[in-house]
């Protein structure tokens, strides 16, 4: 679905990616893995069309997006969910959800948001309450939802897990899992590298804006490469 071959980015003079090369097939779980600062968040905001590229290629669904516009990469159904949630704190939960099928599958608004309470049924408990009065949690939930309603045909999901509690943290890679169950091809960036293997197809570790490890997932979890990277084995 997703194929990127060379890719290089970076803000001013400072390149951040320095020849990304990654590919994601239809119905997967793929992580993207590595520590702060290595250049995911750089990657989705490129893929995301929020961030132009100096080089490279970004083919999605055979269709190139090299340099398009963040509105068509989201109409093309590559959807990213940020970092940090980044909803809307003073609009209501159900606003916020609306919002996300603006530019996309808005004829389907009102069958999505009753998927979206069905996923999670606490924001159909909170749909009136202004989003920046959820928790952790919640709110990350309603990142998702808001996600989900635009009918991704690939989602991209960066650090979900993070500020969350280890229970909440269970419960959205088991989300992560169902959604992909139901035939969501998935993009995971995050730093929880144990829990995202698990779930996962297929890894590749970013360190210093290129990748050094990919392969399945059940072959980066036990090299040692990974080993050293994370936990200084």
């Amino acid at each position: 679905m997703l194929e990127v071959k060379g890719l290089r980015a970076g803000y001013g003079g400072v390149e951040v990616l320095r020849g990304i090369d990654l590919a994601i097939e239809a119905g997967e779980i793929v992580a993207v893995l590595g520590s702060n600062g290595v250049g995911k968040t750089t990657l989705n905001k490129v893929l995301s069309g929020v961030l132009g590229a100096s080089a490279g290629e970004i083919m999605f669904e055979g269709r190139v997006l090299s340099g398009a516009s963040a509105v068509d990469v989201v109409e093309a159904g590559l959807i990213h969910v940020p970092e940090g949630r980044k909803i809307f704190p003073n609009m209501s939960v159900r606003e916020n959800l609306e919002l996300g099928s603006y530019r996309r599958a808005r004829k389907n608004r009102a069958a999505n948001i009753e998927r979206v309470f069905s996923i999670f049924p606490r924001l159909r408990e909170r749909m009136q309450q202004a989003a920046g009065t959820l928790s952790g949690g919640e709110q990350q939930m309603l990142a998702i939802g808001r996600g989900l309603m635009a009918e991704p045909r690939l989602l991209i999901l960066d650090e979900p897990s993070l500020g969350l509690s280890p229970l909440l943290v269970e419960e959205m890679f088991a989300l992560i899992r169902k959604l992909n169950a139901e035939g969501m091809p998935i993009m995971l960036v995050e730093q929880n590298v144990v829990q995202s293997l698990e779930i996962a197809a297929r890894a590749y570790i970013i360190e210093n804006g290129v990748v050094t490890l990919s392969g399945s997932a059940a072959q980066i979890g036990s090299d040692p490469e990974l080993k050293r990277a994370y936990l200084g084995l």
